[in-house]
């Protein structure tokens, strides 16, 4: 097998902490000597061992000579748990192929460092786009100071979300719902608004058994903060989101609130939370990944505001007619003002069509 082969290996089991490892990157580690396979790990949770430990555990001492392929750059620095640049030195490893660099300021390069020092040969980027597809939030925190944006939305083939009296449950299908239930398992936060709060009262919970049924309990397990932007403090504590422990009211610092669970953000000058601020607020806060789920006037302002990293929409092969739109944007005079976003993939989900799209 080539190293391509064998990273790739790695990227599979790092796949299997998706639901698991926030607030840290997914990583996988596999080890191999004399062209066999003779260990492998995966960091499954915040705190647990990393990958490289998972992996050097199971050779019981016997690495020396062997090469480690990783899908990010071993940590050089002893944390929650000990560095594993040291652990590999200390294990005789020989060879360290790695996919990218880790963008974490207290890493970014010196485990490798580390490990070329030991004498180890190191390859630090064999395949970057996979680890940033892998970890796209530890990239963009560590590398622009906010986290990773998904914006999704669900409507009718005539792009409509709900009746014109609200009703809008439901538009998509159960299997749509399900995927829907991934992307939040996946995120670091849900971002949701007043408005939606207000007229739907959602839950915004990750509930669903069938995410990933190898890894249930501790899916449904970890605590997700959702995030409801509410500048003028207009929902109230008995709002099924408050449910959540982990749920914060977000508003504006001379809005009157008496939450348990606040945060205070500065308005732009419409009055609104200002949302660049606010994300960049949520990085400093070590949320990686979020999962924007609002109407139309928040879902609008976020991408208008260029936040947006992926746009994911559900659409069902239904007509609506009349009814609520799917963004509320500012009218554009010309057709060379149009927002352009390249499909970077679509599927069938159920009945439905799932469009990924990202900023052309």
């Amino acid at each position: 097998m080539t190293d391509r082969e064998y990273l790739a290996r790695a990227f599979v089991l790092a796949n299997r902490g998706r639901y698991t490892t926030d607030p840290n990157p997914r990583v996988g580690c596999v080890l191999v000597k004399d062209g066999r396979v003779i260990g492998e790990g995966y960091h499954q949770l915040a705190g647990g061992p990393h990958a490289e430990a998972q992996a050097l555990n199971q050779v019981k001492g016997s690495a020396r000579g062997a090469t480690a392929y990783v899908t990010l750059e071993p940590c050089s620095y002893h944390g929650r748990t000990p560095s594993c640049a040291a652990a590999l030195i200390d294990a005789g490893v020989v060879r360290v192929v790695a996919a990218a660099e880790d963008p974490h300021p207290r890493n970014r390069g010196a485990g490798f460092e580390l490990l070329e020092a030991a004498g180890i040969e190191v390859v630090r980027a064999l395949d970057p786009d996979a680890a940033e597809a892998l970890n796209p939030g530890h990239l963009k925190c560590h590398a622009h100071n906010r986290p990773y944006v998904r914006l999704k939305l669900a409507a009718t083939m005539d792009g409509l979300t709900a009746l014109p009296n609200g009703e809008s449950q439901w538009i998509t299908s159960a299997a749509a719902r399900l995927d829907v239930q991934r992307l939040r398992a996946q995120s670091s936060a849900i971002v949701t608004g007043a408005n939606t709060v207000i007229d739907d009262d959602p839950a915004l919970t990750v509930r669903d058994p069938d995410i990933d049924p190898r890894f249930s309990s501790l899916i449904l397990s970890r605590a997700r903060p959702v995030y409801v932007l509410d500048s003028n403090a207009r929902t109230t504590r008995d709002a099924r989101v408050y449910t959540n422990p982990e749920a914060r009211q977000v508003c504006g610092f001379g809005a009157i609130s008496d939450h348990p669970q606040l945060l205070r953000v500065s308005t732009n000058p419409a009055g609104r939370i200002d949302l660049s601020v606010f994300f960049a607020q949520l990085a400093a806060e070590g949320v990686l990944e979020v999962l924007v789920e609002s109407g139309a006037v928040l879902a609008g302002a976020v991408l208008e505001a260029g936040l947006v990293d992926e746009l994911i929409l559900y659409m069902a092969p239904k007509l609506m007619g009349m009814g609520r739109p799917l963004l509320q944007l500012p009218e554009l005079d010309k057709m060379s003002e149009l927002r352009n976003f390249e499909l970077a993939e679509h599927r069938r989900v159920g009945p439905d069509l799932k469009l990924v799209l990202k900023p052309a």
